[in-house]
């Protein structure tokens, strides 16, 4: 083998995961090869992250036009032509794409092969008929959308996130079959531009991995906005109706339909598929490298090992947290365990995300009933209502609410944000859990006024007050009771 076809590392995927790696490794001066079948830059700036973003904030636009009147404007009913709205999403992707340009990282020292790889040995994956040696690999080739069996799904015709930004229209109704946060961000956004949606969620609530209280309040949002939302329900079959489908819905334990008295049926014009994942891992050959998967999820160990030593896994194809950050995070560990002798264990012990609804819906650590099934009695739950918050009101931007979850001497489990740039305060909370910083320290930091972040202080705040009871209000009240007898 010719030596330019071995490698210290060759990673398998140009997503995140995959990106990170090859950048990493390379910068580090290892010898990389980076195999992609398709195009750099994976579901994130393709299909997911970056485009839903672009969509997000046009229909962000359309909705404040029409609700101008808030603040002091006249009310605007924007003309929306689909085929423009779309098109400005895809310059957005096209002006992100160079950042994950396949030069920019042959510039970099890496070895980008363009094809679908297939391991023929532990140590050797072929492409395209060209046989590539590394000394580790890491297989980094994510996810995609899952399609659930839904009779008369397929005849009668769907999408997924991952047409959704390649079309040129925006659908006069749409059925969205799944409430997490694909579905749910698609729904609202889709909504504003116009179209008339409906949800179908299969559990009892929207966003369930979410602090149920939150997650309430942003489907009353979401309903206030038009969107119909059927949970407990599941869909039994999609008929085509001329250019339309109807959607049969039944109870959640009726998946037969058989019910009858109990079912539903409705017409859109489309149906958006958003139930789930599914791993990228056929035709790899992972049985020929001896790589163990669980339904097809690639099974990894604390340093991101696979039942091979020397194969890492990385990002959305492992089954953990789907997350574009996440598999940045990953490929971070997995560059120092792979190429040096001190190898670390991952840590997901502060991993926030965020679902960018209007408001944003963000999350790290435990929810409320997660930390009271570890912890037990020593959990207390402090709440602040954003409907409070100056600069909120200021912005007419008054629903949502902040919950943080503490332990023992006010330690920090978990944050929730319902609030407009919920992403973005969610970082103070679990840079305070990382760090190990106290609730009651957040009360005094100096945040600036008005701020949407003062939410977190105000919180802390209420946190304070609760710890004053028992030999601490004894305490100050006494002090108190000094201080009046002191000369002024």
């Amino acid at each position: 083998m010719a030596r330019d076809d071995i490698f210290d590392i060759v990673a398998i995927g140009g997503g995140t995961a995959g990106l990170v790696t090859a950048a990493g490794s390379a910068g580090l001066g290892a010898r990389v090869a980076l195999i992609e079948r398709d195009r750099l830059g994976g579901d994130c700036l393709w299909t997911g992250c970056v485009p839903s973003k672009a969509l997000i904030s046009s229909a962000r636009v359309a909705h404040h036009f029409r609700h101008a009147a808030a603040h002091g404007l006249r009310a605007v009913r924007p003309e929306i032509e689909g085929a423009d709205v779309l098109a400005s999403v895809r310059d957005v992707r096209a002006e992100i794409e160079p950042h994950d340009d396949p030069e920019r990282f042959r510039a970099m020292g890496v070895d980008v092969v363009e094809g679908s790889a297939r391991f023929v040995s532990p140590h050797e994956v072929e492409v395209n008929g060209r046989r590539l040696r590394g000394r580790r690999f890491v297989i980094a080739t994510g996810s995609r959308a899952a399609v659930p069996p839904i009779p008369g799904l397929e005849e009668a015709g769907y999408f997924t996130h991952a047409e959704a930004f390649d079309r040129d229209t925006i659908p006069g109704s749409l059925a969205v079959v799944g409430g997490g946060p694909i579905g749910v961000e698609l729904a609202q956004a889709f909504r504003r531009l116009g179209a008339d949606v409906t949800v179908v969620e299969l559990l009892d609530r929207l966003m369930v991995r979410e602090e149920p209280e939150l997650a309430e309040l942003l489907t009353d949002r979401l309903r206030n906005e038009g969107i119909r939302i059927r949970t407990g329900r599941i869909v039994t079959r999609v008929e085509r109706v001329g250019d339309r489908r109807r959607v049969t819905i039944a109870p959640a334990g009726d998946a037969t339909g058989a019910g009858a008295d109990t079912a539903e049926t409705f017409e859109v014009d489309e149906v958006l598929v958003a139930a789930g994942r599914a791993p990228n891992t056929e035709g790899l050959g992972l049985d020929v490298a001896g790589v163990e998967t669980s339904k097809g999820w690639v099974t990894v160990d604390a340093k991101l090992r696979t039942s091979r030593r020397h194969i890492f896994a990385a990002g959305d194809v492992t089954g953990g947290f789907l997350f574009t950050h996440v598999a940045d995070h990953e490929a971070r560990t997995v560059v120092q365990n792979a190429l040096f002798p001190v190898r670390a264990n991952i840590d997901y012990g502060v991993i926030p995300w965020c679902t960018y609804t209007e408001p944003e819906l963000a999350h790290v650590g435990l929810t409320e009933a997660e930390a009271r099934e570890r912890h037990g009695s020593a959990v207390s739950a402090h709440v602040y209502d954003i409907g409070n918050l100056d600069r909120a009101i200021a912005e007419r931007a008054a629903v949502g609410r902040v919950k943080i979850v503490v332990g023992k001497g006010g330690s920090i489990l978990g944050g929730h944000i319902l609030a407009a740039g919920g992403g973005t305060m969610i970082a103070e909370i679990a840079l305070a859990m990382k760090a190990g910083v106290k609730l009651g320290t957040l009360a005094s930091l100096v945040h600036p006024y008005p701020t949407m972040s003062e939410g977190v202080k105000r919180t802390a705040d209420a946190y304070r007050r609760s710890t004053l009871t028992g030999w601490r209000k004894s305490a100050v009240d006494l002090a108190l009771k000094v201080g009046r007898s002191m000369p002024a």
